[in-house]
């Protein structure tokens, strides 16, 4: 992607452009899409800053920045983490990102990432299971049924090919939600009255809880031979979800080990506990999925570079089909080191 050069006028994706960006693509279009570019910037990973995301952790949640530039263009997002928002009627997470041209510093997109974060999560967890998950899985468990397990669903049966999910949160109201949001998708739904009975007949799971505590959601033993675990609920210190002799039993794939062993599930482990990371099974380097009998887990917290790959999708399909507005964000003076006259001349009569 070329994007353009000192803009006067940032285009900005706002969540009703979103919305209508995502219908006007298709949600599983898009998912797979999204998959498809996180996987191609994984298989340029070297060429990225990365760092772990610099939080400000609180009793009652985290607000986080999350930097990476591969060298041409530059993007952060903000997003926040408050389990306790939904007892008030707020969102657990809400978001926005930046992408900048790095030759210039000048911000080419500003966009509502609330919305994208729920897109890209999925397709990041579905993206993985590409590589890990037992070929031919048809069948998902769905553990925890908030704002993200819709994606989570359509993000596994558009990617992977799942047709059966069974779904279970102890608020019976979500599985409600979830169920109602998803039917008449291609999917057979079956919710469930525990965890245990989501799992019955499952080739996959994932959990996805929002209570910031540590968490035992699947005991070790509910894990067969031959699952894949998509662990993305356990994001931040303090917070898991997997009791650790899952960990014991499961050959684990992690985005990016600084960040995982902070906030994922393995914070519960050794500083050494051996771990692959996911890039390196994208790019052949390292094996996903060996034998039919493996347990394999992708403990995912999300990481900067799936926020940078999200946002240049939507910067490419965004622009192109109008869903967007423009943002006067930069000051363009006509002499760029009068800047003080350009303002002296706005209180000037017309």
């Amino acid at each position: 992607m070329t994007p353009p050069s000192h803009l006067a006028y940032v285009p900005f994706i706002s969540v009703e452009n979103m919305m209508r960006l995502v219908h006007s693509i298709g949600i599983e279009t898009m998912l797979k899409e999204l998959a498809d570019t996180i996987e191609h910037d994984f298989t340029r990973w070297p060429l990225f800053d990365k760092t772990p995301r610099i939080g400000s952790h609180s009793d009652v949640g985290v607000i986080e920045l999350m930097p990476t530039s591969d060298g041409e263009l530059y993007g952060f997002k903000y997003v926040n983490g408050h389990p306790k928002n939904t007892r008030e009627g707020l969102q657990t997470v809400t978001a926005f990102g930046l992408l900048a041209e790095v030759s210039s510093g000048y911000p080419v997109l500003l966009s509502e990432m609330t919305v994208l974060t729920a897109l890209r999560t999925a397709a990041t967890s579905a993206m993985a299971a590409r590589h890990l998950a037992p070929k031919g899985a048809h069948t998902m468990a769905m553990i925890g049924n908030g704002a993200q397990s819709e994606f989570q669903a359509l993000a596994f049966k558009s990617v992977v090919g799942i047709d059966h999910v069974r779904l279970y949160d102890i608020d019976e109201a979500a599985t409600r939600k979830c169920a109602a949001n998803l039917a008449g998708r291609g999917l057979s739904v079956t919710p469930c009255t525990s965890s245990q009975e989501a799992m019955e007949g499952a080739e996959i799971v994932t959990t996805c809880t929002a209570d910031k505590q540590l968490a035992t959601i699947l005991t070790d033993n509910m894990i067969g031979d031959g699952i894949h675990i998509n662990a993305i609920g356990g994001d931040c210190p303090g917070k898991t979800e997997l009791h650790r002799d899952i960990l014991l039993r499961s050959d684990i794939f992690v985005e990016y080990p600084p960040q995982t062993r902070i906030e994922g599930e393995i914070q519960q482990m050794a500083e050494d506990h051996p771990v692959t990371e996911l890039w390196q099974v994208i790019t052949g380097q390292s094996e996903g999925r060996r034998s039919a009998s493996q347990i394999t887990l992708f403990d995912g917290v999300g990481f900067a570079i799936e926020d940078f790959s999200a946002l240049k999708y939507v910067y490419e399909r965004g622009l192109k089909t109008g869903h967007f507005q423009q943002l006067d964000m930069i000051a363009d003076p006509d002499d760029p080191r009068d800047l003080f006259g350009m303002l002296t001349r706005a209180a000037e009569p017309a």
